[in-house]
């Protein structure tokens, strides 16, 4: 089963309600709150501890399975992290580069949550932002 796949993966233990959690947020096509996951376990059948779907949640957004996005107000959504997009940020000093997640996912739930829109057409960016790095930064105050 793929949802087992995923938590043996990333080294997670196998509850019943692990596999409810990654089986609703993988089904969903939108990034789903707490309340409309509880909403998804009762229309199941099924019930989880609030606590539990958090402490899940969490754990979930600390092995890279779900992203967590800031609504603000302390309201956050969760949805299954599909893809390994990756970008570049090059340092213009010492020319080091660091790899960073696509923020698209959470630019997509932004303009869906603040505006109603939701984009047509799968949004791929390849970008390679330029900057200076923490420790040329430093070197530069010293």
């Amino acid at each position: 089963m793929i949802m087992e796949k995923i938590l043996k993966e990333h080294k997670i233990k196998i509850t019943q309600g692990r596999l409810i959690l990654i089986s609703i947020l993988s089904n969903s096509e939108n990034a789903l709150s707490v309340d409309e996951i509880n909403e998804q376990l009762k229309n199941r059948g099924e019930s989880l501890d609030l606590s539990t779907i958090y402490r899940n949640l969490e754990l979930f957004t600390n092995k890279g399975i779900i992203n967590k996005f800031d609504l603000g107000d302390g309201r956050y959504n969760y949805v299954i992290n599909h893809e390994e997009h990756k970008h570049i940020l090059e340092c213009a000093v010492c020319h080091k580069e660091v790899e960073i997640d696509c923020p698209m996912q959470q630019v997509e739930q932004l303009i869906r949550n603040k505006t109603g829109f939701t984009l047509t057409e799968d949004t791929h960016l390849d970008l390679k932002f330029q900057g200076v790095c923490k420790d040329c930064t430093v070197k530069k105050h010293k």
